[in-house]
């Protein structure tokens, strides 16, 4: 196995180099002052709703003001530090979690968003997912028919392709514990280009190979005329119950503290693309309309399960990319709408990650770490929101008006939890594990499939026995007519004439896939319509 400890990394090109010399650029910790600034669309969020936007509606002319709470960070600051990243990369430090902390949740807080630190799985929205919501909800224009052009335009635009190198060690244990069981594995699309192949997708892409948001289209979007306010959070969407008129932004400092200072961004057309926990708690901060109570309902999280193999080879899970194989073996199992289906892909591990998922104290961690390199997790996405006892979760205001989600643990998910955990401990022992450790805090390393099931039956499934986490936030603002959703297919909010929702808080249910490409396609579609409209 390679080490990569000593890899230098230099002379890499990087679009935010002396970018204050060539773009508009406001630095909200440099904010003190009151200030009026004016667009012809202000956009809330720069993952991957909100910089797909505006490159679409910069190119076509109009003036975009980009809004971002988390502070611009770029290839030179990817120092491939886990403390570094998670300190300034993710919200809350990596410490967010639903109101019980029964699941961990991991999601960006920089410009680009999530799209910086995730692990560039790109898949296309499933069938099965589109037809749901057209007759569950009444979603129209969004079949695969609809959605394919975008899909491929976005493909392209990203370098999304079938990951063309081996998997690294991590990965095939998917291949080899499939093919030995008879079950379904195929390779994952990625968005890269010119790929190391250094594993650390989760930190920042040191070299920008991961096409994000970061180095894609905000560059682009900047490039047309675009402003960027960065390290400053919308506060309120300022209106009269018909449009909106303003946002009111408030800058922070560089320890996430309000300077005191306000920025009013007034613009006619407005985009909401903070994602499934920032957009609904943005409208619920400000008092829009919403007569049946639905902002923030229905949030969800692909709800994720995972299980630690033990291997006598080296596995070295922190090196190579970090998803290249998956399994849809159970994705659609029980059909749409039976038991909660659940997609299979593994996890790159890292010593920080490792520790805060496997636990322990003192030696019992100590040799956790130690073993690290002959490790392998596997995770499991259920599909939640397709059944009627999967209502989701709920993201409602903290007193200081940030948000929270109460995601309550029932048991038809529970049940999807201990059947994924059997699942992963089966593949992973037919891999050729010598030991495999179910994510539960009262499961130990089993040193047969025999053992492990029987271990497992016996475990209480509860929250916060089992070991859950999830780094796609879901729903929340859902599409669908007005009787069962809060926008239209179009994205438009069905209670304010100008605002738009164009990211993932639109899903109605979960996807069964990771989420990013689906993003990047509805809001391609939904951005070029607007764009088309705001200048016919």
């Amino acid at each position: 196995m390679q080490d990569l400890s000593k890899l230098k990394i230099e002379n890499i090109d990087d679009p935010w180099a002396n970018a204050g010399d060539k773009w508009d650029i406001i630095d909200g910790a440099r904010q003190t002052d009151d200030r009026t600034l004016e667009a012809d669309v202000a956009i809330i969020g720069t993952g991957a709703g909100g910089a797909v936007s505006a490159e679409i509606l910069s190119r076509r002319g109009l003036k975009v003001i980009l809004i971002e709470a988390g502070r611009l960070r770029s290839s030179r600051d990817f120092n491939l530090n886990e403390g570094d990243a998670y300190r300034h990369l993710y919200q809350e430090g990596t410490l967010r979690a639903t109101q019980d902390g029964a699941i961990t949740i991991l999601q960006g807080r920089t410009v680009g968003g999530t799209t910086v630190v995730n692990w560039t799985s790109s898949f296309r929205t499933p069938e099965e997912t589109l037809n749901h919501w057209h007759r569950r909800f009444g979603v129209a224009g969004t079949g695969r028919a609809d959605l394919d052009p975008f899909f491929q335009k976005m493909e392209q635009r990203l370098g999304v392709e079938p990951w063309a190198m081996p998997p690294n060690a991590n990965n095939d244990v998917i291949k080899r514990g499939c093919e030995k069981l008879g079950w379904d594995w195929s390779v994952i699309p990625r968005n890269v280009r010119g790929c190391w192949n250094i594993g650390y997708c989760g930190m920042g892409c040191p070299t920008n190979a991961k096409q994000s948001m970061l180095v894609t289209t905000l560059p682009a979007a900047m490039d047309a005329g675009a402003t960027l306010i960065h390290g400053a959070r919308a506060q309120r969407l300022i209106h009269d119950g018909t449009r909106v008129s303003a946002v009111e932004v408030r800058p922070l400092d560089h320890d996430k503290r309000p300077t005191g200072a306000v920025i009013t961004v007034k613009a006619p057309t407005v985009i909401a693309a903070g994602g499934g926990i920032q957009t609904p708690a943005l409208l619920q901060r400000s008092e829009v309309p919403d007569p049946d109570d639905r902002v923030g309902k229905r949030t969800f999280l692909h709800v994720t399960s995972f299980a630690f193999g033990r291997y006598d080879e080296e596995m070295a899970p922190y090196y190579g990319a970090p998803q290249s194989l998956h399994s849809d073996q159970f994705t659609f199992a029980g059909g749409v709408d039976g038991p909660i289906g659940y997609k299979l892909e593994m996890m790159p591990l890292h010593p920080g990650l490792t520790a805060a998922l496997m636990g322990g104290f003192g030696e019992e961690a100590r040799r956790h770490i130690r073993e690290l390199p002959n490790l392998a997790a596997s995770i499991a996405l259920l599909r939640d929101g397709f059944h009627e006892d999967s209502p989701g979760g709920t993201v409602s205001l903290r007193d200081n008006g940030e948000p929270q989600l109460d995601y309550p643990l029932n048991d038809y998910l529970l049940d999807g939890a201990r059947r994924s955990l059997l699942t992963q401990v089966e593949m992973q022992f037919a891999a050729g594990a010598r030991a495999v450790r179910p994510g539960h805090i009262r499961a130990p390393f089993y040193r047969s499939w025999a053992e492990a099931r029987e271990g497992l039956e016996t475990l209480p499934f509860k929250p916060l026995e089992v070991a859950l986490g999830s780094a796609h936030v879901m729903g929340g603002c859902p599409l669908g007519d007005e009787k069962r959703g809060l926008v239209n297919s179009q994205g438009r909010y069905h209670h304010l004439d100008n605002l738009y929702v164009f990211d993932g808080s639109v899903f109605p249910t979960s996807l069964g896939v990771n989420p990013q490409l689906t993003i990047y396609g509805l809001s391609a579609r939904n951005a070029t319509a607007l764009a088309d409209k705001l200048q016919g």
